[in-house]
Order: C-alpha cells, then sequence, then structure tokens
C-alpha cells in the first residue's frame, strides 16, 4: 500500500519532458486534488479493513516455502543428473531454479492467494517424464504436500498442490542450456530458443509480470488500484479466466493501460478512470501496453490480418512481452455483455463517490446473481470421493466455458448465457458434490413467437460427451444439467442455507420504475413440471414458498442518470474530452495499413450487442415478453410449447405467462447508441496509428 509520501511524489512538478508511457500520448497528465488524496486514504483504509494485505508471518511463511521448494528442485535435478551418467562436477553443477509470477510477482496477492510458481531446469530433463512423473512421486512422498494434482494436458501444463498449507501452482521451463544459473535474466529474449510452445507460455507469466511493472509510471499506485479492481471483480462475479471472465493478468493489462494515460493520477483517481474508459472502449479494439514485437524467432504473435483466430476475438488484452499474445482469448459475446455492464455499474458508483453521495464500500456491494435471471441452468458434478472430485471438477470447469459457445452456436446468439464463476456444495450428498450455475436470457431485441422454442437437447448432450472424454475418468464420475427456475434455487448456495429476505435496494442500485417482471405468477399448467422431473437420482428436489427476488444490475437508463464525473478540480465536467482522447488511443494501437485490414473484417465501428444493450433486466420485447423469459429451451425430453410465455424446458413442458410492457419503456430504457457514447468527429484522430506498426 502506498504511503502518503509516495501519493505526493506524482504531484511534484518536474523541468525535464515528460516520459510517454505506452502506444499514445496520455489522456491527461492532470495530478490529484486535496479531495483525490482523501479518497485514496479512504480507498487505502478500506482495503486494509476488508483483509486484502497478508500479515507479515504470512509474507515469511511464503518465502520460507519457496526456499524450501527451491531445495526440492535442486535436488530433483542433481539426482537426475547422476542417474543419467553426466560426471560429477556436472552433478555438483546441475541446478533448477524457482521464480514467481502472478499477482505475487505483481506484488499484489493477498491473504490464501496461490503462490504461482515456475521452476526453469536444464535442457535434459523434460516435462512429460521427468517433472510430471519423478518430480511429482517426490512431491507426493512429502508429509507438507496435499492435494497433489497434475494436469499434464491444460493450455499451460501445471500441478497444484499445497504445501504447508499454501496452495502452490508449478509450472515447468525446460530451457536450452546444461547449467541454469541462479541469476538467470528470465526478460532476456534469448530465453526462448529451442523451446517448444508449452514452455514459452511458461515462461511469460514471469516475463509478462516483469514487462507490466516496467511500463508504468508508479509502481505503488498501480498495485493499490489493482488490489481494488481485483477485490471489485470478485465481488461482482466477474474473476474468472477459465469461465470467459476477466483473471488476474488481463486485470492487471487493463489496470496497467489506465496508469499509462492517467500518468500523474493516484489510485483513488485510477478506479474512476478504469470505469470510464472501459465503459467507453470499443471493443474489439486491443488493448496494448507497447507497439507488438516481432522476433526472429518466429513464434506467432497476436495479429488478426494473418491469423484468422485472432479476428474472432471479442475482448484483446495484448501481452506486452515476446510473442504478444491476446491474455483474454476465452471472453465470448455472452461474457463481455457482463462484464460491459459491471463497468457500467462501477462507473455510476464511481460517480457517486467523487460526488461524495456514496463510501468506497458500495463499489464492492455483492453481485447477487440468484436474484438476477429467472432461469438457470444447474451443472452438478458428482465423483465417489473428494480426491476424485478435485480432479473430475477441475476438467468439467475448464469445459464449461464450451458449454456457453455451444450454446450461443446452437441458438443463433439468441439464447445469452451468464456462467457464475463460484462453486457451491450440497453437503447432504452422500457423494463427493459440488454444483456451478448459469442464468439464461433471451438475447436483448429478440421477440419470442408463439410456440417458440430453444432446443438445447443435442447441445447439452454434446457437451457432456466432450466432458466424459476425461483421459483420467474413474468410476463415479458424472455430470448432470439440469433447469432450475429462480424460485427452485436449491438452499445450499445460500450463505446461512436459506433464502434471504427482500431487501430495500441500495441507492445505487435503483428499482426501474417502467420494469414489472411479476415473476411470482405463473400460467395455471404449472402443476405438469411436478410431474415430468428429470430421472437423475441426484436432481436437486424443488424449493417452493420462496420470496420472489429482483435484479441487482443497474438499469441503463438509471446509469445514463448517473454518467457525471469529477474532473481534476474537483468540479462536475462534460466527459466529451476524455471520449475524444480515448478514440485517439484506441485508434493508434493499429498502423494505417493493419487497420485498414480489420475494417474490412472486424469493424471497430462495430461493436458487440453487449454494449449498445447491456442491461439485463430491460423489456424489450413487443409480444408480451421481458427480456429475462426466453422462450422455450429443451435439454432432455419431449418438448412441446403452446403458450405465448417464455420459459426453459427440460425433459417435459415448463411453461410460463409473461406480461406485457409499454412500448415507451422500450425506447427509455434501451441503452445509448455507440455514437452517443463516442461522438463521430473523433474518428478522426485515428490518423494518430502511426505510433504502432506491426
Amino acid at each position: 500500500m502506498g504511503s502518503s509520501e509516495g501519493l505526493g511524489a506524482s504531484s511534484k512538478p518536474s523541468h525535464a519532458p515528460p516520459k510517454q508511457y505506452g502506444v499514445t500520448k496520455p489522456i491527461s497528465m492532470a495530478g490529484p486534488t486535496v479531495a483525490d488524496f482523501q479518497r485514496t486514504q479512504e480507498l487505502e483504509k478500506f482495503l486494509v479493513d476488508s483483509g486484502l494485505y497478508e500479515s507479515k508471518e504470512e509474507t515469511s511463511k511464503r518465502e520460507e516455502v519457496l526456499h524450501r521448494l527451491g531445495q526440492i528442485v535442486k535436488g530433483w535435478v542433481k539426482q537426475l543428473t547422476r542417474i543419467r551418467g553426466y560426471t560429477d562436477q556436472m552433478v555438483e553443477d546441475a541446478n533448477a531454479v524457482i521464480v514467481t509470477f502472478g499477482s505475487y510477482r505483481l506484488g499484489v496477492h493477498g491473504p490464501g492467494a496461490d503462490l504461482d510458481t515456475l521452476c526453469i531446469g536444464p535442457s535434459y530433463v523434460n516435462r512429460e517424464e521427468d517433472f510430471f512423473y519423478t518430480l511429482h512421486d517426490i512431491l507426493a512422498s512429502m508429509e507438507e504436500v496435499t492435494e497433489l494434482q497434475p494436469v499434464p494436458d491444460a493450455h499451460v501444463p501445471v500441478m497444484k498442490f499445497k504445501f504447508d498449507g499454501i496452495s502452490i501452482d508449478l509450472l515447468y521451463a525446460s530451457i536450452s542450456c546444461l547449467i541454469v544459473p541462479d541469476d538467470l535474466d528470465i526478460s532476456d529474449v534469448s530465453i526462448l530458443h529451442n523451446v517448444d510452445e508449452p514452455t514459452v507460455r511458461s515462461l511469460n507469466g514471469c516475463r509478462v509480470a516483469d514487462q507490466i511493472l516496467k511500463l508504468i509510471p508508479n509502481v505503488e499506485h498501480f498495485r493499490t488500484t489493482l488490489r481494488c479492481l481485483k477485490f471489485w471483480a470478485k465481488r461482482r462475479g466477474v474473476y474468472s479466466n477459465m469461465t470467459g471472465f476477466l483473471g488476474g493478468v488481463n486485470l492487471a493489462l487493463l489496470v496497467a493501460r489506465v496508469c499509462q494515460l492517467y500518468p500523474n493520477a493516484v489510485p483513488s483517481m485510477l478506479v474512476s478512470r478504469f470505469f470510464r474508459v472501459y465503459t467507453q472502449w470499443r471493443w474489439p479494439n486491443p488493448v496494448m501496453l507497447c507497439p507488438i514485437e516481432e522476433n526472429e524467432l518466429g513464434f506467432s504473435v497476436w495479429d488478426p490480418r494473418k491469423n484468422h483466430r485472432d479476428r474472432t476475438h471479442h475482448m484483446p488484452i495484448i501481452t506486452p512481452a515476446y510473442p504478444c499474445m491476446n491474455s483474454s482469448y476465452n471472453v465470448s459475446t455472452s461474457t463481455l455483455r457482463v462484464m460491459m455492464e459491471q463497468f457500467q455499474f462501477g462507473n455510476m458508483i464511481c460517480g457517486e463517490i467523487e460526488m461524495n453521495k456514496v463510501h468506497w464500500s458500495a463499489l464492492f456491494e455483492p453481485y447477487i446473481f440468484f436474484e438476477s435471471y429467472k432461469n438457470y441452468l444447474q451443472v452438478d458434478i458428482v465423483a465417489a470421493d473428494v480426491d476424485d472430485l478435485r480432479a473430475w471438477k477441475g476438467w468439467v470447469e475448464s469445459r464449461l466455458r464450451q458449454l456457453t459457445l455451444m450454446i450461443e452456436r446452437d441458438t443463433f446468439g439468441k439464447l445469452q448465457c451468464h456462467p457464475y464463476p463460484h462453486e457451491y456444495i450440497d453437503t447432504s450428498r452422500q457423494c463427493a458434490h459440488c454444483a456451478f450455475f448459469m442464468g439464461l436470457q433471451r438475447k436483448q431485441g429478440e421477440v419470442v413467437q408463439e410456440g417458440q422454442q430453444f432446443d438445447i437437447r443435442g447441445t447439452v448432450e454434446e457437451f457432456r460427451h466432450s466432458v466424459h472424454m476425461y483421459v483420467f475418468w474413474k468410476p463415479g464420475m458424472d455430470i448432470y444439467v439440469s433447469h432450475v427456475r429462480r424460485r427452485q434455487i436449491p438452499s445450499y448456495v445460500f450463505p446461512d442455507g436459506y433464502k434471504r429476505s427482500r431487501q430495500s435496494r441500495p441507492t445505487a442500485q435503483l428499482e426501474n420504475p417502467h420494469k414489472s417482471f411479476h415473476e411470482d405468477e405463473v400460467s395455471g399448467t404449472e402443476h405438469c413440471e411436478r410431474n415430468h422431473k428429470r430421472k437423475y437420482d441426484n436432481r436437486v428436489g424443488e424449493k417452493e414458498g420462496i420470496m420472489k427476488k429482483q435484479s441487482t444490475s443497474p438499469p441503463i437508463d438509471s446509469l445514463a442518470r448517473h454518467n457525471l464525473c469529477l474532473g481534476a478540480d474537483g468540479l462536475p465536467v462534460d466527459a466529451v474530452s476524455d471520449r475524444q482522447a480515448l478514440r485517439n488511443v484506441e485508434g493508434v494501437h493499429l498502423s494505417n495499413s493493419v487497420q485498414d485490414d480489420l475494417d474490412r473484417t472486424v469493424s471497430p465501428e462495430s461493436e458487440p450487442e453487449c454494449a449498445s444493450n447491456s442491461s439485463v433486466i430491460t423489456s424489450v420485447t413487443s409480444d408480451g415478453g421481458s427480456s429475462e423469459d426466453i422462450g422455450s429451451v429443451s435439454v432432455a425430453g419431449y418438448v412441446e410449447d403452446s403458450t405465448k410465455g417464455a420459459e426453459v424446458m427440460i425433459n417435459g413442458r415448463f411453461e410460463d405467462t409473461t406480461y406485457g410492457t409499454d412500448p415507451d419503456t422500450l425506447v427509455k430504457n434501451t441503452a445509448p447508441s455507440r455514437n452517443e457514447v463516442l461522438p463521430d468527429e473523433l474518428q478522426k484522430q485515428l490518423e494518430l496509428a502511426q505510433y504502432l506498426a506491426i
């Protein structure tokens, strides 16, 4: 956490020309006001009070574990060197080093956080046998090591375990040298000579972290801001790279770019500018900290001109170390929509914080997922015991993103998913169990015709088939996908084992006066659903008699009303100047020729649907349906729908009646178009594209 001296340092005038960070000029060189300093102190106190900083004892324990792990891998390499008949001198010189990456290397880890580590070994010690078998067996024999789980087929192969209670993710990289020096310079690109792609990905975690810290104007301000926004993302349910949201690296890159654009800003300002920038960012324009570097080594870099797959990326966030890659390739149209909603929420709250209407705690109000949709998919994962479940769950969780993509594909994007990156456990089951949930809603603007159905039975079966291809499958491992309505959500997902009564909504989450869901009212045929339960024995029973709930996602019209921010002088100002500068920033990321190519493939003028219609509670149908009603969706069994209602169906006929919406409401609740957010005349700023040449 930055000290008050550190905060004041950035505001001192300098006679030397300011250093430019990033591929564009800053949006603003303004420094903090007295009010900004005060808000920063309040933010830092809030983060401390929230327990985001580990104690000195915990820090010492991490350092001790790292030292112990270093000794283990050195002994492992010496053992292999001796077995393979090398000379005594070679055995004595044999070495491996442990380096960190992720939150620990960036200096933003908190209590209980995983320790991301990389073991770098010599060329004759390989990953497939030596790391995943020999070292695995050494670790398995140690009392300090528990929950050991090798994941050799991951995109970045890893061994997961706990060492003396501290969670470790251990990668391995074999580099092209016989003796690994203790002072190895991992930032030198020569370390990538004669290595394979998994090794490059393993090494780049450390290289990217180092580059980020080199490319920002103030490391302490960056750390405080990133720590704050990681906490925010977790509270709002958008922190999970695996699920298609933001991971630690993605957030670090987004925060670092904002630090470059506002080099003299303190953390309270940077948090506010983060939301201001990314609510206006015109995805899929890439976020980049530096120009993309080519190299004679020939590794593929992110380039939508040459790589067709790069053109399909929805939210490119490019890593700064060679070979530059898109760190957020997992993002889908559905998860981008959810993130844009949360950016809008953060932008609204920060505006109110700057006007002294609310405190920092309002920004971190938990997102109440189970009050935000009427329909959910429940994915139950079971195994014979806890150890089997740990491995099986990790595999299934890594595939849940594919289920989201499959549903989007098979419904032509008309049925949108919101995967929630939290697992829930039903302790009443005899077998080991956990469950994940996805919110479902119809795409904004889609009109449900009478009798229209979303039949995803084949989609779910395809997903289950792909999941059961798990090479380490054991008897007892299974997965069940079922539909639940909001009132049927099982009680074990709630903190106290029961559903809380509805409370008044916070100031920041005002009720939309035009919204009418009538969530407790269903058609007279609802009793039919109780006779068409799915046949799996492990299906969680229906939960009845639950009070209706309301969405916590802020309505678009309320966001528009609160889109007022304070300038550096503390006075209310129009944000157009920032928007003009932001258009500069987006335009210069590609050279003119590259931009022309992209204009023909992924036009920066076209925006994802989520950016223009980001409210999950806006009523958009003209035939009597709400946006939460999604038509008939069948997952298993015969489906029949004779009503005008919109409901999910699984193994039977579930019917619901939807209700009318005033046409005026449709206009008022529609998000502003892109041109209303970013004026067209700012397009001329694209001529600054010479800053980057791919």
